[in-house]
């Protein structure tokens, strides 16, 4: 996954991208210490996964 997704952004890779996006989200989440760096951990892993259902026209 690379962590500076750009306009360049290969949508075959996005489901796997995806998954492992949420899975780390869900895991911070989950053992979240209210600290700022993890909030802001946790704000770039969803606007990555916006970005790549945006970029690849995913809809939940």
């Amino acid at each position: 996954m690379n962590n500076n997704l750009e306009s360049n952004y290969d949508c075959a890779q996005a489901g796997s991208d995806l998954h492992s996006l949420q899975q780390e989200l869900n895991s911070l989440q989950s053992s979240s210490n209210g600290s700022k760096e993890q909030q802001d951990h946790i704000n770039r892993l969803e606007n990555q996964i916006h970005f790549i259902k945006n970029k690849c026209d995913i809809h939940p």
